[in-house]
């Protein structure tokens, strides 16, 4: 396991249930998004990369919630996600999930930590 953290942004840019915020990765040897977003105070991160079709969800960018806030949703297709989990909740997705990232949130700021897959974006 990788045990570095990369600083994604400070805490309080990321309000609950409000804009996520995008960070550049390297996802499987390819050039990638990753989102981290707030629900029910904590942060959670995933590949920008929707589980029925791998194309990034967010409408506008940032914009990852439907307008409950309850779920993420996908603006392609409508599949949506359970904030928490990734776990698919309904729509094309059936039953898939999206990709977590280890996020990290200690002094005002949120931090990810790479793994065998996702890795951080080539410079």
């Amino acid at each position: 396991m990788v045990s570095e953290e990369i600083l994604i942004c400070a805490a309080d840019a990321v309000a609950d249930g409000g804009i996520g915020v995008r960070f550049p990765v390297t996802a499987g040897g390819e050039d990638a998004t990753a989102f981290v977003i707030r629900h029910g105070g904590k942060a959670y991160a995933y590949l920008n990369r929707c589980a029925h079709v791998p194309i990034e969800l967010d409408w506008a960018p940032g914009e990852f919630f439907e307008s409950s806030k309850m779920y993420l949703m996908c603006s392609t297709h409508g599949a949506v996600y359970i904030p928490s989990t990734g776990q698919c909740a309904g729509g094309p997705c059936r039953g898939g999930k999206l990709r977590p990232i280890g996020v990290t949130e200690r002094d005002d700021a949120l931090y990810w930590q790479p793994d065998e897959f996702v890795r951080p974006a080539r410079a």
